[in-house]
């Protein structure tokens, strides 16, 4: 145990500096899998080639007013999430353009920002949709 007093998160701020990398946004529709072999592999071969995924960007579907078909989606947007924080990256860019019950959408929305947090990663919701936990 330590005897000296953390200075939170501003040490770790305070300690860096640049990296010889290129910040990218990867689109979620371009993986071809979000198993964990295929991630690592796309890790290295970002790593190699000078970029590091800052974001991943992904389309969500809630335009059928049915609690299955939202649930199904939310289970897909986590598979995404789990994806991203494989990868290291900061932030989940979700666009959200149409929602056919917006009562049914938002409870899975706010369940998936707040997996997102532990799991690291911030969750941004884009689109047309006026909700949600980060609209």
């Amino acid at each position: 145990m330590s005897t000296t007093e953390s200075t939170g998160i501003e040490a770790a701020i305070d300690g860096c500096r640049p990296a010889d990398v290129e910040p990218i946004v990867v689109n979620g529709d371009d993986l071809e899998s979000t198993a964990p072999g295929h991630l690592r592999d796309l890790k290295s071969e970002l790593s190699a080639r000078g970029y590091h995924p800052a974001t991943l960007a992904i389309d969500a579907c809630f335009a059928e007013d049915c609690t299955l078909a939202t649930q199904a989606e939310a289970d897909r947007l986590r598979g995404f999430v789990r994806a991203a924080a494989f990868l290291g990256v900061g932030r989940f860019e979700l666009r959200v353009d149409e929602v056919a019950e917006p009562a049914t959408v938002e409870p899975a929305l706010v369940a998936l920002a707040e997996r997102a947090s532990r799991e690291g990663v911030e969750l941004v919701c884009v689109g047309d949709a006026e909700f949600g936990p980060a609209a």
